[in-house]
């Protein structure tokens, strides 16, 4: 379950050869996280099976990496994967701890910061995206608050099975927990000036493209 900041605004520049690809591993991966988030109800309210949700809530989380990993390194950045991606991203989390949620294996305070932090990240992303404010990078306070809490909800989620390490996985949801929901918030307050710096930077490029063509 991934709960990364996603940029503000989609990348500068010249697009690269073969961003026009539709059909590529890392959204072949996206697409299946999408699909398996109807399994992932299922299971959980469904069937009432709390530790197969969880591994599959955790499995899909991990994919989020991996996805990244493949387009990057093996150079299958699409067009397509720059929405699909955080789509998957967004949905599957707020699916994720809405359905834990109701399941009632998480502290409602806690899932309730979370995703007040989410909703306001995703409307600043699309208002400052519509304003034309640059990319903003991802800060390793926010990669290390998003890892935390991929561990912690299917760790609160598999303390409610009727498995002999529950107890352990309640410690290591809030072992994780607390760290990602500090860090995610500061890495929240650190966006503030980042974003702002963004928007002036990318009307300075409108002005500077509207003088070119003048």
């Amino acid at each position: 379950m991934a709960v990364s900041d996603v940029p503000l605004a989609p990348s500068e520049g010249v697009d690269t050869p073969g961003e026009d690809r539709i059909l590529t591993l890392p959204n072949v991966i996206s697409l299946i996280r999408l699909l398996c988030m109807p399994v992932f109800l299922y299971l959980l309210l469904g069937k009432d099976d709390a530790l197969s949700a969880s591994v599959l809530l955790g499995a899909l989380g991990a994919t989020d990496w991996i996805d990244g990993y493949i387009a990057r390194h093996y150079h299958q950045v699409s067009k397509l994967g720059k929405v699909l991606d955080p789509v998957a991203d967004r949905l599957l989390f707020f699916v994720g701890i809405g359905g834990i949620l109701v399941y009632g294996a998480v502290p409602t305070w806690f899932a309730v910061m979370i995703l007040v932090r989410e909703v306001v990240v995703a409307i600043t992303t699309v208002v400052l995206g519509a304003m034309g404010a640059r990319r903003v990078d991802v800060t390793w306070f926010g990669k290390a608050g998003t890892f935390c809490l991929m561990v912690a909800f299917p760790m609160f989620l598999a303390s409610e099975a009727a498995f002999s390490l529950a107890d352990a996985a309640r410690l290591l949801a809030w072992g994780f927990g607390i760290p990602g929901l500090i860090l995610s918030y500061w890495s929240w307050a650190m966006y503030l000036p980042l974003g702002l710096k963004a928007l002036e930077q990318g009307r300075a490029d409108r002005e500077a493209a509207e003088a070119a063509v003048s």
